[in-house]
């Protein structure tokens, strides 16, 4: 079945598929298995693609309809691959008012990836948040679970290249 639901191609490993079939066995046939199911999926690949869904609706003997019914509905699945460097901006009121929206724009336009989505390399994405909490230090945005508050337009480029620099170096490393 192609993969219609995300915007990079699936990729997952044969270790991480044997991980899945683990936690199916130890669940099926339990009553509301599908919800622990899923989260130890997207814990095991990181994000819950068609692909993923299907091995779970197989698994379970459940309609994969039912399946992508769970998936899109709680808000902790997630359905698209997060990148390497991911950028989440906070858009609650205070962050918005604060000038989230055009610092949302311009992390956009300076990684060439548009909010909710990734770049075709993986390298990055961005998504626009809910409220995080943070509102004394509005606007706020998170880079790989690292807060940054008080922000203005100015300082946004040197923060992400920071991180773009850092993701090339590690990436360098690792060829080697």
């Amino acid at each position: 079945m192609p993969n219609t639901k995300t915007s990079v191609p699936f990729v997952g490993t044969t270790e991480q598929a044997a991980k899945l079939q683990a936690v199916i066995q130890r669940h099926k046939g339990q009553r509301g298995a599908s919800m622990p199911v899923l989260q130890e999926a997207q814990e095991i690949y990181g994000y819950l693609p068609e692909e993923v869904q299907v091995m779970v609706a197989e698994g379970l003997d459940i309609p994969l309809t039912e399946i992508y019914g769970i998936v899109s509905f709680y808000s902790q699945f997630i359905l698209e691959p997060k990148g390497k460097t991911h950028i989440a901006v906070c858009m609650g009121t205070a962050c918005y008012v604060r000038g989230a929206g055009d610092i949302l724009d311009d992390i956009a336009n300076h990684t060439c990836c548009k909010s909710g989505g990734i770049t075709d390399d993986g390298s990055v994405s961005i998504e626009a948040t809910r409220c995080i909490g943070a509102c004394g230090l509005a606007p706020v945005l998170t880079i790989n679970n690292d807060v940054y508050g008080k922000l203005d337009r100015g300082q946004i480029e040197p923060i992400i290249d920071e991180y773009l620099e850092k993701a090339k170096a590690e990436e360098a490393a690792e060829q080697e």
